[in-house]
């Protein structure tokens, strides 16, 4: 009651936010009969005359009226486009590194230029995150126009480009592209080699479009960069042939939680299955010797029963390409991880790709938490604001609409059956067609777009299908779906970035249909046409009720419903939307849709009739709160496991780039080494101990295997007097001594080069290895908690652990590889560090949900480590290899994979 009564007197605190940006937006108002006079090269002066006041120590706080007064001049001379005030309060939002809400058609593209072109005053490269390479592209290409009248440079990183395009993009004043490619850039420039093959530069600013689809839908998948482990197709094959075998008593499947196991009779009839194929040679599926197996019995099954062709993923070019669940947009060269793809192209008959194994990898809650400033933008944010607040620490503000929305939501319609819901569907698309009102339909999945574009093509109605499969002529389709009559089935409208205007959309038609036309008479003379027939078109639509918005089920989440429905109704146009439920949707049947049919026919429904209440509204939205809680949960359990190696990655990260930019590290390789001598010594001889109890045979075979030195240890213990320090002096001065001849022999420019080299390829190799038993660790952790155990404390402490262990190896593998290495021919960098074959992978939602409770074969994928890069290739076969190791050199560095 207070709460509600200091709202009616404060406002509440989205609306003072908003009031306390009406006062810069009168004061960029003012300036408009300043700026508007000035000729081109006057306004392009004034980029300038901006970047001295920053020069001279103002702020960007002091010169954003003049700034965003700049940028608006601008854009009406390049673009025909003046800002609303709505538009500049929504980049100011941008600016001071918050989330801008605004509503579908108010401009969010054009409001991201304001903030971008401050920001990048300073010089230190402004980043602009969009959901796909088209919006890239386009935004790239349509807003750096203005940029570029300003005097500002403009790039553009997409797939498929090579370092040095992405260097120069990089390099820019304003940089556009995707959250993949930003992320797994990052990644890449990792795992490289000198600092002149870096492409990114230093982070500064980043303005995330469509935020809550990449920040919150895309969270829960890592990005993750592998290279090629052992081929194992023929398993995948044979395990996929049994899967059919099974009943429906052999598993135990949870939708909700995307999850499918093996039952008790499931498991032994698997081992039957397995043993009667040869595959399974002795003992029970879950020995220790069968990990293998239960790994592929696993991701076989849950290929079979979670994942659906044309919803999931489709199959083309004997290729299986997975479907975005938040765009319906197909993810080119995208992999599922831990042995899914492999199982779902065994499932379809197509070459199965060989596994890959952990490389690098990042959240994107954890790399965008690199930006110094980040800001974003959608329009769709509030249902998620405590998210961003709580993990990336942003604040959401509701920009008010220019033109207040005259959009009419009806009730949800339940009918029983789909079929039901289908004919009701196409009935209202027929009579909307035949009123001339234009219809946007959306489905959730391709499967249900195809069967709903055969019941219209049964029913004589055009339309147009957008969706994975048919994505080429998509800005082409969206644009002209607002014309009358217009029925456009869509799978997912998130982020498809282009407006639906009403009457169709004026420079679309001019571009596709006067590609060919010269500037001219005749080509002006066509503008003025297509012109008036878009006017008559908008006149047709706006007197039938503008677009109206059909919904085929409701999404897991309220934000892609409320995307969908934004799409009617923009900048005051008239519009209705109206979803369409039965009980066969996933959403109903998964939340108790048995209880609810009872109840129906109880009630007396009959077939055709369809419910509608508010009521049930509001119990749908109470099911999709539940879903979105799951995934909040989902989010930060992945992102609390993920902290503890993003802590390992910054420092292994950091200590990285300091070895690539030094051009001498022989001082942390001498440190290292002492440190390795200092800990032989201490296990040979522990503290406080008579010298008849030294182990100096270990330590005299540790000396000779790490340092590549024989040298009497063990007559040392016979002298009167001698101490551990003195031993391990002694061991240190010889070890040093013979690493300066060995600098002298090979010079030390070529000794500095090996230092570096090696130093980067043994760490590279041991983050990798370590990744891996992080993998393992993961995967198993949750059983921690039937010992009443907090599973992330284990993790947490067992990580640490690991860590250590690998930091103690890494010494170890330097130091003995430097003391044996023989330099014969300096190899040209560029071979040596020839980029490996990697793969770039979105991981499974599913996958990433849970620890799991499977160790998923992992232990498989350790044996096929790639070995590390061989600095040593003119040795003989039979030889020792030069490392170390103790093995002969065909079997260790020089054992061919």
């Amino acid at each position: 009651m207070f709460g509600a009564l200091a709202r009616k007197i404060f406002g509440t605190a989205n609306s003072r936010a908003v009031k306390a940006l009406q006062k810069n937006v009168q004061s960029i108002n003012a300036l408009e009969a300043e700026v508007s006079p000035l000729s081109d090269e006057q306004l392009r002066a004034r980029t300038d005359w901006l970047r001295g006041r920053l020069a001279k120590g103002e702020t960007l706080d002091d010169i954003l009226c003049d700034a965003f007064a700049t940028v608006r001049e601008a854009a009406k001379r390049v673009l025909g486009q003046r800002h609303f005030d709505v538009q500049l309060m929504g980049g100011m939002v941008l600016h001071q590194g918050k989330i801008s809400e605004m509503r579908t058609g108010e401009g969010k593209t054009l409001v991201a230029t304001l903030a971008t072109y401050l920001n990048a005053l300073e010089g230190k490269g402004v980043h602009v995150v969009t959901v796909n390479d088209y919006l890239a592209s386009r935004d790239s290409g349509w807003m750096g126009r203005v940029y570029g009248f300003l005097g500002l440079t403009t790039g553009c990183i997409v797939h498929g480009l090579t370092d040095d395009e992405r260097r120069a993009a990089y390099q820019a004043d304003i940089t556009y592209g995707t959250n993949n490619e930003f992320g797994f850039d990052y990644l890449r420039d990792n795992m490289k080699f000198r600092h002149e093959d870096l492409v990114q530069r230093a982070f500064n600013y980043a303005i995330v479009d469509e935020v809550d689809s990449i920040l919150i839908d895309e969270a829960r998948t890592p990005l993750i960069i592998s290279g090629p482990s052992t081929d194992s197709s023929d398993m995948y094959v044979q395990v996929n042939r049994l899967i059919p075998r099974l009943t429906a008593e052999d598993y135990e499947k949870d939708e909700k939680h995307r999850a499918v196991s093996f039952s008790e009779a499931g498991q032994e009839h698997m081992e039957q299955l397995l043993a009667e194929a040869g595959l399974l040679k002795s003992g029970g599926l879950y020995d220790i010797q069968n990990v293998a197996l239960v790994h592929h019995a696993q991701q076989a099954l849950r290929a079979h029963m979670l994942f659906q062709r044309d919803k999931d993923y489709i199959v083309k070019d004997d290729k299986v390409v997975i479907i975005d669940e938040f765009t319906g947009r197909m993810m080119e060269g995208r992999r599922y991880s831990e042995g899914l793809h492999q199982a779902l192209e065994a499932k379809e008959g197509v070459t199965i790709q060989r596994e890959n194994q952990t490389l690098a990898s990042i959240t994107f809650q954890n790399y965008f938490r690199l930006y110094p400033k980040l800001a974003g933008m959608t329009g769709t944010a509030l249902t998620e604001a405590a998210e961003f607040a709580e993990i990336y620490g942003l604040e959401v503000v509701d920009i008010p609409t220019n033109v207040g929305v005259k959009r009419k939501d009806h009730d949800d319609e339940v009918y029983r059956t789909a079929n039901e819901k289908y004919k009701a569907m196409t009935d209202l698309i027929e009579e909307c067609r035949g009123r001339n009102q234009p219809v946007l339909v959306g489905t959730t999945s391709i499967e249900k777009s195809e069967l709903l574009s055969d019941l219209l093509k049964q029913r004589g109605i055009p339309h147009n299908v957008l969706n994975a499969r048919h994505h080429e002529q998509e800005a082409y389709i969206v644009a002209q779906a607002g014309r009358p009559g217009a029925v456009t089935v869509a799978t997912n409208m998130a982020g498809r970035g282009t407006d639906i205007q009403l009457g169709g959309n004026l420079d679309m038609r001019v571009q596709t249909e006067l590609h060919d036309i010269p500037d001219g008479p005749e080509r002006e003379a066509r503008v003025k046409q297509i012109r008036a027939e878009v006017e008559e078109a908008r006149r047709l639509v706006m007197e039938a009720g503008g677009l109206y918005v059909v919904g085929t089920e409701r999404h897991e989440s309220r934000r892609i419903d409320n995307q969908l429905r934004g799409r009617s109704g923009r900048q005051g146009d008239p519009g209705a939307s109206k979803f369409f439920l039965s009980l066969d949707d996933d959403l109903m049947r998964i939340f108790g849709s048995e209880r609810m049919d009872g109840m129906l026919q109880r009630l007396g429904l009959q077939e055709g009739e369809a419910i509608i209440h508010p009521w049930i509204n509001k119990a749908l939205e109470k099911a999709q709160q539940k879903v979105e809680a799951h995934h909040f949960e989902t989010r930060k359990n992945l992102l609390r496991f993920d902290n503890v190696m993003n802590d390992q990655r910054k420092v292994v990260y950091e200590q990285r780039r300091e070895i690539m930019d030094s051009d001498d590290i022989s001082e942390t390789v001498t440190e290292m080494r002492h440190q390795i001598i200092a800990e032989m010594v201490s296990k040979a001889i522990p503290a406080n101990t008579y010298s008849e109890q030294w182990d100096l045979s270990g330590l005299h075979e540790d000396v000779k295997r790490l340092l590549g030195m024989d040298i009497p240890v063990i007559d040392w213990a016979k002298e009167e007097g001698i101490a551990e320090a003195e031993v391990e002096e002694r061991i240190r001065e010889a070890a040093d001594a013979k690493y300066a001849q060995k600098v002298a022999d090979y010079g030390p420019e070529m000794m500095r080069y090996a230092e570096k080299t090696l130093l980067l390829q043994i760490l590279d190799q041991e983050w990798k290895d370590h990744l891996l038993h992080l993998d393992h660790l993961r995967q198993g952790i949750s059983l921690r908690a039937y010992a009443q155990k907090d599973p992330l404390n284990e993790y947490k402490r067992e990580a640490f652990d690991m860590f250590e262990s690998m930091l103690s190896s890494l010494r170890e593998q330097t130091t003995s590889v430097l003391m044996h290495v023989e330099v014969r021919v300096a190899p040209p960098m560029e071979d040596m560090y020839a980029p490996q074959e990697m793969h770039e992978i979105h991981a499974d939602p599913a996958l990433a949900d849970a620890g799991g409770d499977l160790p998923d074969g992992m232990v498989r994928r350790s044996e096929a480590s790639a070995p590390l890069a061989n600095p040593w290739p003119e040795t003989p076969r039979n030889a020792m290899c030069p490392c170390g190791s103790g093995k002969k050199y065909k079997h260790c560095h020089g054992r061919i994979a």
